[in-house]
């Protein structure tokens, strides 16, 4: 907190020393937590645009500039030089690990993506068209009724057992989620493999005949969960916050966060751009809704484009276009008309200049979107994909706050505009 204050004068004349919070970065905030005992008014804030619910030391955005930083540390240097391992580390400790250090963790994960057994009826009780994401809401939820032990929350070392156990197993719950989609027999974990490789493995391997994973296309997914790992307070994030406030066990808040991830306006932003890719069906057609999307008056929006936090560009498109592009390729998939479509709606948007003046540039749904589709993951997987990425995100946010001295549990205000205080009226004289 610095020695700033920020004056708010009330229209009667009256004046309200408030402090500012300054951060290492990024613009100061008002500490309005003494505002209602100072003058009897909350502040109002809708969806919580302008608020600052905490503090963290975890994850840096400049929308403005185009700005994301893990602990400091840009992007796009994690994405070009480490490994999601590594850079689930570096969130949920704080600082880049040794060699001696990142053996032992991703060792420790390697060694806990089994579940128990247990859990393998649970999958076999929901409607064979569950969708995914609703399978693993109440898979992980259930969670704690296995690891009751090791859930108080006060214990740090409880807390990092869950934190290591949650990044271990959400890629085999999701791939089992999948796998009893489709009809399929589950496919346990193979230690030897790394952790996108084996989740590939879980995915698309059948116990019928060997399957070798593909190194350009785990690696296209390594590049991607490290820019899905974390983002901030978003809606998702700010749900674990939420309800691992109220001293829940974590898993229950890891569920939270998977329900709300599941919203189409959070999660479900690739799958987006693929129903748009079929709406707009062949490349023929895309001048006509690329017209469409230009006329204010027509409803029609192009998916994976522009974003709401970055008003520049997304860095984490910059980064995964090339891997995009590189996917295509290997597999042989740049003349799909599917695709050809996308990559004409790219140059559009690269190129004309009505996106370059409304910053409408393609963000990482966009290109997330189309590598899952290139690599054979279904559209109701696309979310289930970014939970696995984002839960290491979730981790780190719900250690930061339980650790926290000053943790209070979250109780937002409102501005009640309902009936005025009125009698009740017997049912006679209704």
């Amino acid at each position: 907190m610095s020695d700033s204050k920020f004056v708010l004068t009330s229209p009667e004349g009256q004046n309200t020393d408030l402090p500012l919070v300054e951060g290492t970065l990024g613009p100061k905030a008002v500490d309005v937590r003494g505002l209602y005992g100072a003058t009897g008014t909350f502040t109002y804030d809708p969806s919580f645009n302008s608020t600052c619910s905490c503090d963290s030391a975890i994850t840096y955005i400049d929308g403005g500039q185009g700005v994301l930083l893990y602990r400091g540390y840009p992007v796009d240097q994690l994405a070009n030089n480490s490994s999601f391992i590594e850079v689930c580390y570096l969130l949920l400790y704080g600082e880049l690990p040794s060699a001696a250090q990142l053996e032992e963790f991703d060792q420790a994960i390697r060694y806990h993506t089994m579940f128990n057994e247990s859990l393998r009826s649970f999958f076999n009780g929901f409607r064979y068209d569950a969708h995914p994401m609703a399978m693993m809401a109440g898979v992980v939820a259930s969670l704690s009724a296995f690891y009751h032990d090791t859930t108080n929350i006060n214990d740090p070392e409880h807390r990092n057992i869950f934190a290591r156990r949650m990044i271990a197993k959400i890629p085999t719950i999701a791939a089992a989620a999948y796998k009893r989609s489709i009809g399929q027999p589950f496919m346990y974990p193979q230690n030897n493999l790394d952790y996108c490789s084996n989740l590939l493995h879980m995915l698309f391997a059948v116990p019928a005949e060997a399957y070798e994973v593909d190194p350009v296309a785990a690696k296209a997914l390594d590049v991607l969960f490290i820019l899905h790992a974390d983002h901030e307070q978003n809606a998702s994030t700010s749900t674990v916050r939420l309800a691992g406030s109220t001293g829940c066990n974590p898993y229950a808040a890891i569920a939270a966060g998977i329900t709300a991830l599941w919203g189409p306006a959070h999660g479900g932003a690739n799958e987006a751009v693929l129903r748009m890719l079929d709406q707009i069906g062949d490349i023929s057609n895309a001048d006509k809704f690329i017209a469409k999307a230009k006329d204010k008056n027509d409803p029609f929006r192009l998916m994976g484009f522009g974003h709401r936090v970055y008003k520049n560009f997304d860095p984490r498109a910059t980064i995964i276009r090339e891997h995009c592009h590189k996917v295509l390729s290997h597999l042989g998939m740049e003349n799909d008309p599917k695709f050809e479509l996308a990559m004409k709606l790219e140059q559009v948007a690269l190129e004309d200049d009505y996106f370059k003046e409304k910053k409408l540039y393609p963000n990482v749904d966009f290109y997330s979107g189309i590598i899952y589709k290139a690599l054979g993951i279904p559209v109701s997987m696309m979310t289930p994909m970014f939970a696995i990425a984002r839960t290491v995100g979730w981790a780190a946010h719900w250690q930061e706050m339980t650790a926290d001295p000053g943790n209070r549990i979250g109780r937002p205000r409102q501005i009640y505009t309902g009936s005025p205080r009125r009698d009740y009226v017997d049912i006679k004289q209704r």
